[in-house]
């Protein structure tokens, strides 16, 4: 039997795995226990998608464990062992501001979390590929300094720069920079998961995303940028815009992309390899860009509010070089860009009021 465990199976990148490798795999096995709404709140409860999910794939087992439990990790692995193919660990705390709130809680969660998964998977499957998503933020701070130019609705590198050209690649430094401390526990769990690959000589992969965004995102203000924008576009709730003149640059990728890339990486695995994983100069936008796309999609104007104070740590220009992966990866592209996302998570909001 050819057994795949989702981690966060229920959230954004989960719930899309669950729907990708359903058909590759004989069973998938989810563990969710929606911290998101402990996390952000009711209005960030997965719930819905766990129960879609239980409904609509027929080889989907969830399980509500939550993954700073060993023995029930322990449990859940020794019961297939090797028949355990491929793990796929998005589970996390995902906010900054939320991290300096309850920094014992974002750190078990992120990097003791992943340890016990890696662990797990270094005892009862050695040979399984293990994927986990990291994060851009992994980089800190250190791309604010880089020689940006302010243009009239966007931040932009130097023309003269090389990463201008596809964006930022996987040798900046992660050292030496202000990552907030759920940059600082992420970074120790991408570390990890490079080094039990390494070290333990598994098949493991790590990728920093960009902003990963997608219809099944459940969004709130503190983490699911273009999903809350566009929540707050259809609803009129008041949306506010945190520093930078609203012109910082984040590119996009579709979770159906990033899923796409765990599978191209699956087929053909590498050890302890890392990847910068987003939209690159194919799916990009500034705050306000987002926000004029999303007036003209719903035909209604944004009810915003901006303020000078940007959150600690924060990007005011990032795009992701994804040439590494391209190149050891040729077949893989984009399939979506930022309207197509913006399209969808539109369409997908309206159809769920």
């Amino acid at each position: 039997m050819k057994i795949c465990i989702i981690t966060g199976s229920s959230g954004l990148i989960g719930s899309e795995s669950v729907g990708f490798f359903a058909d590759k795999f004989d069973k998938i096995i989810g563990v969710d226990n929606n911290m998101r709404q402990v996390f952000f709140g009711e209005n960030a409860s997965t719930e819905w998608n766990t129960r879609k999910l239980i409904n609509d794939v027929p080889n989907f087992e969830h399980h509500a464990i939550d993954i700073r439990n060993i023995e029930e990790l322990e449990k859940l692995f020794s019961k297939h062992k090797s028949d355990i193919k491929l793990i796929v660990h998005t589970a996390a705390q995902p906010s900054h501001d939320w991290a300096a709130r309850e920094p014992l809680t974002d750190f078990t969660v992120n990097a003791n979390g992943t340890l016990n998964m890696l662990e797990m998977t270094r005892l009862h499957a050695p040979e399984a590929t293990f994927i986990f998503t990291s994060t851009n933020k992994v980089y800190g701070d250190t791309p604010n300094y880089l020689p940006l130019v302010e243009l009239d609705k966007r931040w932009e590198i130097d023309e003269s720069h090389s990463y201008f050209k596809d964006g930022i690649d996987e040798t900046m430094s992660i050292d030496q920079t202000k990552h907030s401390l759920f940059g600082a526990s992420k970074v120790a769990a991408d570390v990890l998961v490079q080094e039990y690959g390494k070290y333990f000589g598994m098949n493991t992969g790590v990728f920093r995303g960009g902003c990963l965004t997608g219809p099944n995102h459940s969004g709130t203000q503190l983490h699911g940028f273009l999903s809350y924008l566009m929540k707050c576009a259809i609803t009129g709730d008041k949306y506010t815009v945190f520093g930078y003149q609203g012109k910082q640059v984040r590119d996009n990728i579709h979770s159906w992309d990033l899923v796409n890339m765990f599978w191209h990486f699956y087929q053909n695995p590498r050890q302890g390899e890392v990847y910068n994983a987003g939209g690159g100069r194919h799916s990009n936008c500034s705050m306000s860009e987002a926000i004029e796309m999303c007036e003209k999609i719903t035909g209604k104007p944004m009810n915003y509010e901006y303020s000078e104070t940007n959150r600690i740590g924060d990007h005011i220009w990032w795009i992701s070089d994804v040439s590494k992966f391209k190149t050891h990866y040729p077949d893989w592209t984009w399939k979506y860009n930022i309207n197509d996302i913006l399209t969808q998570i539109f369409e997908a909001t309206t159809n769920k009021q």
